[in-house]
């Protein structure tokens, strides 16, 4: 067996085909295999099902619980394995916050190429994903392994809510601020990591960024004024953005120049770096999205970018929306920004401004 930090070792990252959020599969792709799912509607407890793509399934247990569901998993986005093993935790456990719940347990999802990667390094990745569920005060309860052809990890995890707390994608209205917590770009340096083009500030940033935890969310529940939460993750901003259009009926406005970007992300955008998971995207929900003329293509890449563990996007209403900002900013989301608006327009996504 290797030792995983001798400079012999495999980097986890050559050993998949894709890594974070990038995995997902394409909206378009997604949408046509799930359409003949039977409806979930008849089911009088289950609060929220598949049918708005919301972060997570929520089942109503008594008037004053209701039990958030989730599971998220994929393969390596960065080759330290303890690093990997916090950024899947942290990503599968903001689904639970994005709901508007506080998480109560976790269960590990776990595929390894045993005959590939020594037995340290991936001890080292479950100890990445157990030391933020210690840090979100949930224990990893249990879970499953198996032996795969690529490495992946994750998370089941779940969660508690008020059932009239519960926070979903869907009720935003018309006026509505967007709020972002977290900075765009990790897909892009993602891909300039596994190229070899990140700079050490770009991975430092990478790395503080997707191992944030949006406890934000349990805060956001029942605010006044904040009609629907998401987290921003594979699909990236506009697709994130689209469904949340499609949840509430409305239309939505971004500013390109609103989020704020991680650092070396716009340079290495521009040098045409990106993941092919943004092109996806694009291909996915494009038809559905208005681009101003004057917008330069590196815009569309960043704002289809996809996102592992990314920041909430918050629909609040304009006379709540500095004090929800300034709670993102009092619990250390230094990047929160307004970064568009709900219209009372058709369901889609125009795209304005720009830098």
């Amino acid at each position: 067996m290797q030792d995983a930090n001798s400079k012999d070792a495999v980097r986890l990252t050559s050993l998949a085909h894709g890594g974070g959020c990038g995995c997902k599969l394409a909206p378009g792709v997604l949408s046509n295999i799930l359409a003949g799912m039977p409806a979930t509607r008849g089911f009088a407890d289950l609060l929220v099902g598949t049918e708005t793509s919301d972060d997570a399934a929520v089942w109503r247990l008594n008037d004053q619980q209701a039990l958030v569901a989730t599971t998220d998993f994929f393969m390596p986005v960065v080759d330290d394995p303890f690093d990997f093993g916090r950024i899947a935790a942290t990503n599968a456990l903001s689904d639970v916050y994005a709901m508007g719940a506080s998480p109560i347990l976790a269960l590990a999802i776990v595929g390894m190429p045993v005959d590939r990667l020594p037995v340290e390094t991936i001890r080292a990745i479950l100890t990445g994903g157990a030391s933020v569920c210690t840090q979100a005060g949930v224990p990893v309860a249990g879970g499953h392994s198996i032996d795969s052809v690529e490495p992946i990890y994750g998370l089941v995890a779940l969660g508690l809510v008020h059932p009239d707390r519960v926070m979903t994608n869907r009720g935003a209205r018309p006026g509505d601020a967007l709020i972002l917590t977290k900075p765009l770009g990790v897909g892009v340096l993602s891909a300039a990591f596994k190229q070899e083009r990140l700079e050490p500030e770009g991975y430092r940033a990478l790395i503080a960024s997707t191992t944030q935890l949006n406890t934000l969310g349990t805060e956001l529940a029942g605010m006044p004024g904040v009609n629907a939460v998401t987290d921003v993750t594979g699909f990236g901003l506009l697709g994130h953005a689209l469904e949340m259009s499609r949840g509430a009926g409305l239309g939505i406005e971004i500013d390109a120049a609103g989020p704020a970007l991680l650092p070396g992300v716009e340079d290495l955008v521009r040098a045409g770096v990106r993941t092919g998971a943004s092109t996806r995207n694009w291909a996915s929900y494009g038809s559905q999205v208005k681009m101003g003329a004057a917008l330069a293509e590196w815009h569309r890449d960043v704002l289809t970018d996809p996102q592992t563990s990314g920041g909430l996007l918050i629909a609040v209403s304009a006379a709540q929306a500095d004090t929800v900002l300034k709670l993102a900013l009092s619990r250390g989301f230094a990047a929160s920004r307004i970064v568009g608006r709900v219209l009372d327009e058709p369901v889609g996504v125009a795209v304005i401004g720009g830098r």
